[in-house]
């Protein structure tokens, strides 16, 4: 049987993104002892090491990544489609927002808000030939398929979606509805 080293333990909370403080707090130790195991001072009991890695199993168990919640494909409009066309996608899929993408980046977004605020600028019969690259917001912020979902609700609270992204391309997008269905999982999880 091979132990952890110190370094492996620290790799693997590092991994985590816990804090001393954090493990020892789920794993029912001292944040001196974690330290002083990481730091090679102290060689731990087998059922000190025991409860540091189910601390570790249930840690990775609670991480929701960005590619756990995203759904593909992004329904999206084009920088140089009509506004009518964009708002034909919204009202069809029952957005109140789509990303503009284009050849797999995103360029920018539009919005219910942003076409009725135009509207107050411009004629309706102006506005619907007009084109979504005329009057589309930025884009929603971006995010690697590996984002924990606590990220993802923060930078939520700013904007209406996220797009997740790899290789500069998007491959999904979460909204706050998609967020909002954990709460969901995790009481069929208690049940």
């Amino acid at each position: 049987m091979v132990l952890p080293t110190p370094e492996d333990i620290k790799k693997q909370r590092t991994s985590l993104n816990l804090t001393q403080n954090e493990l020892a707090r789920l794993a029912g130790v001292s944040q001196p002892l974690i330290a002083r195991i990481e730091a090679g001072d102290v060689d731990p009991r087998l059922s000190t090491l025991n409860k540091i890695f189910s601390a570790f199993e249930a840690t990775q168990k609670e991480r929701v990544l960005a590619v756990d919640l995203m759904h593909t494909p992004v329904i999206h409009t084009h920088p140089d489609s009509s506004v009518e066309e964009a708002v034909d996608i919204m009202e069809k899929e029952g957005f109140s927002q789509v990303p503009v993408i284009e050849n797999g980046v995103p360029v920018g977004s539009i919005s219910s808000d942003r076409v009725v605020h135009s509207m107050t600028e411009k004629n309706t019969e102006k506005l619907s030939n007009m084109q979504v690259k005329e009057i589309m917001s930025g884009s929603f912020p971006t995010v690697s398929k590996d984002t924990v979902v606590t990220t993802i609700s923060h930078l939520l609270e700013q904007s209406h979606a996220v797009l997740v992204v790899e290789q500069g391309r998007v491959v999904g997008v979460v909204t706050q509805h998609d967020v909002m269905k954990l709460v969901h999982k995790k009481k069929d999880n208690l049940n």
